[in-house]
């Protein structure tokens, strides 16, 4: 259940289905998930659902981050597998993740994938979307540049997803 007030994350837009379709594949069970720009909630509850021991999100909106603690307590995520916090990507973060999802501005998973590395486990998952077709070029040519390897681009009503896996 979703209320996304004035997040957004509905699910219902390509780049959110693309996403928890990339989650599903790739997450293992009790891996820990970091959503940068995480609105709603809605990925950090997918991940949690989806067997996820620990989802953290961070949003530049503190309206959205209030909103995505409700939107986790609705869906009956428990408080010990949870964080999440107000803050400008990754600011503050210092853990490492088996995954990080951003489905944000292809201009700002750009900027994102300069510092995502230092909070990616070894050969951690990084899942992106929020960018066009014409656009996928950018990110996957600045993912292969930081060592990256391309696990999977996918494609929904013009919209992409890309996972790509941190080299050991």
């Amino acid at each position: 259940e979703i209320d996304p007030g004035k997040a957004f994350g509905t699910g219902t837009h390509p780049t959110t289905s693309l996403c928890m379709d990339m989650i599903e594949r790739y997450l293992n069970r009790g891996d820990t998930v970091l959503d940068v720009g995480t609105g709603s909630g809605i990925l950090m509850i997918a991940a949690s659902k989806m067997g996820a021991r620990m989802v953290h999100g961070i949003d530049k909106s503190s309206a959205a981050a209030e909103i995505a603690r409700k939107n986790l307590i609705l869906n009956q995520i428990g408080q010990e597998r949870y964080k999440v916090r107000t803050g400008n990507l990754l600011a503050g973060i210092e853990e490492r993740f088996d995954l990080v999802v951003a489905n944000i501005l292809m201009e700002t998973i750009v900027l994102l994938l300069n510092d995502v590395q230092k909070n990616l486990k070894k050969a951690g998952t990084f899942i992106c979307s929020g960018m066009l077709e014409r656009n996928t070029h950018r990110v996957v040519a600045k993912m292969e540049a930081l060592g990256f390897k391309i696990l999977e681009t996918r494609t929904k009503e013009k919209w992409i997803s890309i996972a790509g896996r941190q080299k050991k």
